[in-house]
């Protein structure tokens, strides 16, 4: 098994952490609490990962997150990733929702009419639920039907969510619409 690396970098959400092998990206954490409390999670997830210096794909991954939650339009399309560990069902649901444009949204039942599987918003739902690289694999553009938000399997649920959105639409957190729970 190659080494597996991990680092914790600050964003305008909090501290993230991310984990990587040689073939790309295995996971990314959004923030917890604090600091140690995402480190402690995202060493529980990725327990063979090691704190090393991130290489260059990873620095330039970090950078482009960092920026993206700093309202910057980058949909992160470039970032490698290992997809190895991941079900096929849910790698389909992955490409389709990696293509959802920052500031848009898709809903379950779109993806899973996308990936030819009509019918499948809860396995969408549930896909995206165990997506092991949150804003890389923008599960929060996802939206439940009629607009309504859904969950979020992220920290801070669907505030985090929200927020997610609100900076990625450029809209102050105020003047996002409430959407009913989902």
């Amino acid at each position: 098994m190659s080494t597996q690396g991990i680092v914790l970098f600050e964003t305008a959400i909090g501290p993230c952490g991310i984990t990587w092998g040689e073939r790309g990206i295995t996971g990314l954490h959004l923030p917890e609490a604090d600091a140690d409390a995402t480190r402690a999670e995202l060493g529980r997830r990725f327990p063979e990962a090691t704190a090393i210096d991130p290489p260059g794909f990873v620095t330039e991954a970090i950078a482009a997150i960092v920026a993206l939650l700093e309202g910057a339009d980058d949909d992160l399309t470039s970032i490698p990733l290992d997809p190895d560990h991941i079900p096929p069902f849910n790698q389909r649901v992955y490409d389709v929702a990696r293509r959802i444009p920052p500031g848009e949204t898709m809903t379950y039942g779109e993806i899973a009419a996308a990936i030819g599987e009509p019918g499948a918003a809860r396995a969408v739902g549930r896909a995206l639920g165990e997506n092991p690289y949150p804003i890389i694999i923008p599960c929060h553009r996802v939206l439940a039907a009629g607009g309504k938000v859904g969950g979020f399997s992220g920290s801070g649920g669907i505030g985090t969510k929200r927020r997610i959105l609100a900076i990625e639409s450029r809209a102050r957190l105020d003047e996002l619409p409430l959407f009913g729970g989902g």
